[in-house]
């Protein structure tokens, strides 16, 4: 998803992810689509803001497509249960690996995130769902709650109103990250933060802006295809 390749632009997205006029689509339970509009800073303090939309069988499969100026695409990320692939079609790269952590370690252009964790937001959830809360208290006007998660990472968030305003866990590197969640709003009857700020060291290096979430939408079978021309070059090789 979050892949700073700035100034990256193919033609379009590489498949159609809806179901043709008249088809007969395999629906799915559970299933999810977000639009969103994403954020990224590099070190620099540049920042480039692109469109984007995932689709998402949580816990199963994800697509995800993100577009820049006039709607050329950038990025097309795909993940399974057997592996992810992401392609860059203007740099004539991908990325291909397994597991649930998306990227590439201590590479500044291409971030890594873990996905189930960050498809889980645009459902709502801001902390893990099963975890054990380890300490409760109060401070500086937060319900503050520190927890492990089933992966075994530690996390800390705090509550506002009954609302969850911030969470701060260790980034893949070692070093903290704090998200911060505001302006709440109903997105299909699931109360869910319309900003979602990513911050390391003091500063944001990511932000979303949920636009739309729809549920129980289908999708057509091209959404779980990805073509990855053998021209592409692997960022990591």
């Amino acid at each position: 998803m979050f892949f700073a390749f700035a100034g990256c632009a193919g033609n379009k997205p590489a498949v159609s992810t809806e179901s043709p006029a008249g088809a007969e689509p395999a629906a799915v339970r559970d299933s999810l689509r977000a639009k969103f509009v994403l954020t990224l800073v590099d070190t620099a303090g540049k920042t480039q803001e692109l469109d984007a939309v995932l689709f998402s069988v949580p816990g199963k499969r994800y697509r995800m497509e993100l577009t820049g100026p006039m709607g050329v695409g950038v990025a097309s990320l795909l993940w399974t249960e057997s592996g992810w692939d992401v392609v860059f079609p203007t740099e004539k790269k991908f990325l291909h690996g397994v597991g649930y952590m998306v990227g590439v370690l201590n590479n500044d252009g291409v971030l890594m995130v873990p996905i189930h964790q960050v498809a889980d937001l645009f459902d709502g959830i801001l902390v893990p769902e099963r975890m054990s809360v380890l300490e409760e208290l109060d401070s500086a006007g937060f319900h503050v709650v520190k927890g492990k998660a089933t992966s075994g990472m530690n996390f800390t968030y705090g509550q506002k109103d009954g609302q969850v305003a911030w969470l701060s866990r260790a980034g893949v590197d070692g070093r903290p990250e704090i998200l911060r969640y505001s302006d709440f709003r109903t997105f299909e009857n699931v109360p869910t933060p319309e900003f979602i700020v990513f911050e390391r060291d003091g500063k944001m290096f990511l932000k979303i802006r949920i636009k739309k979430v729809t549920r129980g939408k289908a999708f057509s079978p091209g959404t779980w295809r990805l073509n990855i021309p053998k021209s592409y070059k692997s960022i990591e090789g």
